[in-house]
């Protein structure tokens, strides 16, 4: 029987054509590895698993059509031809579509709804709302069996064990869980006495905080008109349940600490605001007496009163009566220079002098010249002491006594 030898190419390409028929188009699921990007744009990476794994390429004009960026441990799923490189005899997969697959997938709808509600504005401050100082009444949802509950209970018991909390028991895990979250969210606010709520699950994988995630539960947990505490996973977990709540906490632990305050802390703040309540009304109560006794000692007999204003009355007196003779003197002055002053120049003071005025007829009218005198006139003749009456009988006797007292005169 003669043997049938291959060479190492014949070998190579054989095999290539035997796996190419084999597997003509296959999906495979792995985790990126050794991701290279050389500038021809073509990608070549390997995919692996817990076991093993493959050498991928994928050329630049499928790559085009991603709408994710490929990197280093993304979990994928390839549609790929599988096929051997003849050069070097190396297996490998020839990619022509890749999707994000497993927590890659979700971190992808994860990070498109983050951007959605961001800026719809559900995640802005003025939205959330304040949690009350001490609540009379707070509801809890979560798992009824979980170690959430449990935590939850434990804390608020040993803070304040008095407030009492209502429990609406919801899955928090898997593909019931969010719409029985949205219930409950729905039950809770329709309680009149509920003041506060808590939202809470124990740690997990990406896929089993996933209800958290969800866009209805996002949009439930902003529609509730009671304030909302989240306490979803450990402290390196952030839900979209987190950002739209109006506080998020850590861990379930941590959101009971935040809903109620410590009893013991509580009572001492009291005890001390009750001492500087006691000083305060002490201060205030001191200073009121002291303006009590201030007013009583200004407080006066009325006889005190009568006696004191009849006083001031006469003294007002004395100064109204001193003011007016003063303002009499005064005036007596200013008169006397005045009647002085009319004195001057009175007829009366010329007729002092010597001079006397000469007034004729009914009228009195007076007689400037002795052409003004008819013979036979009733004249009136006053002196600075008295009035004589006389009757003219020679006008021209008159005039010449005139013209002869001006010619001596001159």
């Amino acid at each position: 029987m003669s043997k049938v030898v291959f060479s190492v190419s014949e070998l190579n390409q054989a095999t290539q054509r035997l796996l190419e028929t084999q597997f003509p188009s296959i999906w495979v699921e792995g985790e990126v590895s050794n991701l290279a990007k050389p500038s021809s744009g073509h990608l070549y990476f390997s995919l692996k698993d817990a076991k093993s794994q493959i050498r991928c390429a994928m050329f630049r004009h499928k790559g085009l059509k991603l709408n994710f960026e490929p990197r280093n441990g993304l979990l994928v799923q390839v549609q790929a031809k599988v096929s051997l490189y003849p050069d070097r005899g190396d297996y490998q997969l020839i990619v022509e579509n890749m999707e994000m697959a497993g927590d890659g997938l979700l971190k992808k709808a994860y990070e498109e709804l983050v951007q959605k509600l961001a800026k719809e504005g559900l995640f802005q401050d003025q939205w959330k709302k304040p949690l009350p100082a001490l609540p009379a009444h707070i509801g809890v949802i979560t798992s009824p069996t979980g170690a959430a509950i449990r935590d939850i209970l434990s804390v608020l018991k040993r803070r304040f064990p008095k407030i009492p909390v209502t429990l609406f028991p919801t899955k928090v895990q898997g593909a019931e869980a969010a719409p029985e979250i949205i219930r409950a969210l729905s039950l809770a606010n329709q309680d009149p006495t509920l003041e506060v709520l808590i939202l809470a699950r124990g740690g997990g994988s990406l896929e089993d905080l996933w209800p958290f995630n969800e866009e209805l539960v996002a949009r439930a947990i902003f529609e509730s008109s009671i304030p909302i505490v989240t306490g979803v996973g450990h402290e390196i977990d952030f839900t979209i349940a987190d950002f739209v709540a109006d506080k998020r906490a850590p861990t379930p632990s941590a959101a009971a600490e935040l809903v109620v305050p410590e009893q013991i802390a509580l009572h001492q703040q009291f005890s001390v605001l009750e001492n500087q309540l006691i000083q305060t009304i002490n201060k205030y109560l001191q200073h009121q007496a002291q303006r009590l006794d201030w007013l009583l000692k200004r407080i006066q007999h009325p006889g005190q009163q009568i006696a004191f204003h009849l006083q001031r009355a006469t003294t007002l007196e004395s100064r109204l009566i001193s003011t007016i003779r003063q303002v009499f003197k005064q005036k007596h002055i200013v008169l006397n220079s005045a009647m002085r002053a009319l004195d001057a120049v009175s007829p009366l003071a010329t007729l002092g002098r010597g001079y006397a005025i000469v007034s004729a007829g009914e009228n009195k009218n007076i007689i400037r010249s002795v052409e003004e005198v008819a013979i036979g006139d009733l004249l009136e003749i006053r002196f600075k002491d008295g009035i004589v009456e006389a009757k003219s009988s020679d006008r021209h006797l008159h005039v010449k006594d005139k013209l002869e007292k001006v010619e001596a005169s001159a």
